[in-house]
C-alpha cells in the first residue's frame, strides 16, 4: 500500500494518539523600546497657512417667462411632429416604388 502524499497533508491533524508537537522557542524582545515618532521642526516665525479669498456672492438671475417657455416647447413639439410626419410619408412613398418595380 503506498501513500500519496498532497498539499493539504502538512495542514492535515495529526494522527490519535501521536505525541504532541514540540513547542517553539520564546522569542527575543526587542533591544530597544518604541519611542515614537520624531518630531519635527516648527515652521519659521511668523509663518501663516494660506489664506483663500471668499468668493463673491452669486448674481441674481432674471426672471422666466413661464408662458414664454409653454409657447416654445409647443411649438417645438409641433415641429419635430410634422418632420416626423414628413419623413414617414417619404420612407412610405419609397416604399411603394420599390415595391412598384419589384412587381412589374
Amino acid at each position: 500500500m503506498s501513500v500519496v502524499m498532497s498539499d493539504d497533508a502538512y495542514w492535515r491533524r495529526p494522527p490519535e494518539g501521536s505525541a504532541a508537537p514540540p513547542v517553539p522557542p520564546p522569542s527575543v524582545p526587542a533591544s530597544v523600546p518604541y519611542t515614537g515618532a520624531p518630531r519635527s521642526t516648527p515652521p519659521p516665525r511668523g509663518w501663516r497657512p494660506p489664506v483663500v479669498e471668499p468668493p463673491a456672492p452669486p448674481r441674481q438671475l432674471p426672471a422666466q417667462d413661464a408662458e414664454r417657455i409653454d409657447r416654445e416647447e409647443q411649438a417645438a413639439t409641433i415641429l419635430t411632429r410634422g418632420m416626423g410626419l414628413f419623413a414617414g410619408a417619404v420612407m412610405l412613398v419609397l416604399l411603394f416604388i420599390l415595391c412598384g418595380r419589384a412587381l412589374f
